[in-house]
Order: C-alpha cells, then sequence, then structure tokens
C-alpha cells in the first residue's frame, strides 16, 4: 500500500527534528564557549550591576567603598578599565586596570606555567632500606642535580622481605633524604606505600625555565673568568 504525501511529509519532518544538522551543532558549540567565557571572565565596566563597590586605584592604591558611578567615572577619566576582581566580597572589589593588557598577561604567564610543567620530567632515584653511606651520598648528590636543572625527583625505597614490616624505617629514610636536599627542592608527595615498595616525589624550587637561565649565567661567567688566563698564557708562550 503506498504511502500518502501527508505521511511522507509527517515522516520527513520527524526525521529532521530527531537529528540536527552540523551548522545547529556548531551554533550549540559557539553558545557553550561563549557560556563558559562568560563565566570565566569578569565582570567590566558597565556589566558590573552593583549598587557600589570596595575600589583599588590602578597602582594599586585602596581609594575605599564609591558608588558604582564614580568608579565608573575614575576608570573612564584614566582612559582605563574597571574590573571586578573580588564579586563575593561584601561589596565587592572593583580595580581600575587596562584589562586588554591583562588578560594578555595573564595568558602569557599561563602558557609558560603550562610549558614549564610539560617540559619538567620525573626523575627516579632508587634506595635500599639498608643503604650505605657512599651509595647515599651519590644519590643524594644525582638528586640535586636532577632538581638544580628544574626536574622532579621521585625518590623509591625498595623494601626486601620482612623490611615491608618496618615502615616507619622507609619513613625515616625518606625525610632525612628530602631535608638533605631541600636547598633545591620541596617534597610534593609525602612518603607513600606503593606495592612492594616507598615513594615521596620532591619537586624543584625553580622552574625549568629559570634553571636553565641559570646553569647558561653559570657556564657564561666560567667561560669569562677562563678568558684572561688563557690570554696571559699565549702571551707568555710568545
Amino acid at each position: 500500500m503506498q504511502r500518502s504525501a501527508v505521511d511522507a511529509l509527517r515522516t520527513g519532518n520527524h526525521l529532521s527534528r530527531d537529528a540536527p544538522d552540523e551548522e545547529s551543532g556548531r551554533r550549540a558549540a559557539t553558545h557553550r564557549d561563549q557560556r563558559r567565557n562568560a563565566i570565566s571572565d569578569p565582570r567590566t565596566n558597565d556589566r558590573i550591576r552593583v549598587p557600589e563597590v570596595r575600589l583599588v586605584g590602578p597602582a594599586g592604591e585602596q581609594v575605599g567603598v564609591v558608588k558604582i558611578e564614580v568608579a565608573l567615572r575614575l576608570a573612564q577619566d584614566a582612559d582605563l578599565d574597571l574590573v571586578e576582581v573580588a564579586p563575593n566580597s561584601k561589596p565587592p572589589v572593583a580595580k581600575i586596570m587596562d584589562y586588554g593588557k591583562f588578560k594578555y598577561e595573564q595568558a602569557q604567564k599561563l602558557k609558560e606555567a603550562r610549558r614549564n610543567q610539560a617540559n619538567t620530567i620525573l626523575k627516579e632515584v632508587r634506595f635500599r632500606l639498608k643503604i650505605d653511606k657512599h651509595d647515599y651520598e651519590t644519590k643524594r648528590k644525582r638528586a640535586e642535580g636532577f632538581l638544580k636543572a628544574g626536574d622532579k625527583v621521585k625518590a623509591m625505597i625498595l623494601f626486601r622481605g620482612r623490611e615491608q614490616s618496618r615502615p616507619e624505617m622507609g619513613v625515616r629514610l625518606l625525610q632525612r633524604f628530602a631535608e638533605d636536599v631541600s636547598e633545591f627542592g620541596q617534597v610534593e608527595s609525602t612518603p607513600t606505600i606503593d606495592g612492594r615498595n616507598m615513594v615521596m616525589v620532591i619537586g624543584p624550587l625553580k622552574n625549568k625555565s629559570e634553571a636553565k637561565a641559570e646553569a647558561n649565567a653559570v657556564r657564561a661567567a666560567r667561560r669569562e673568568a677562563n678568558t684572561p688566563e688563557e690570554e696571559s698564557a699565549e702571551s707568555e708562550s710568545v
């Protein structure tokens, strides 16, 4: 039996409602992104809908609680923006600043933080519970080298046999190790049991880029210190 044209149209309309086209999907994704940005970005200028704010000046000076109209006028007179920096305070805190410059600087800081995080490598240093002094010093110096280079160190104690019944000894050894390298790193993860082992993570005090810049400066200083000696040696040989 042949379907009528009306039935066919109804079926087509039903299908079109159930399967949204690609353009609708793109619009929905765009709206979601806009909502996310609206949530994450602070309110600025006339988007700040409160009667008064605690105002901070462009140099960080405390102006005090003022009417929102006054704060907006001061920002406009300074050719800057009024940015709500603490919306949950009573009254909300707003600061006069160059918002475009602020967003750029924040984006650069976030980019640098992600780069440092991506470049940071987790180096592993393994101990036995009954480690001799020479072996311990070797591993300590090795860990210090990793930390000075801006890398994290995973200190691991390998328990054998009945040693697993004495976890407090492992904790003491790792705490001693953390204290010995504290000039270059700090504990990020306290000692925890991982199967038959005990692990602790120590993070560098300086990030990867800072450590690299410092190492380059040290190398440059050494080259400069060695140059006069080399020149005097050459002049004596002549």
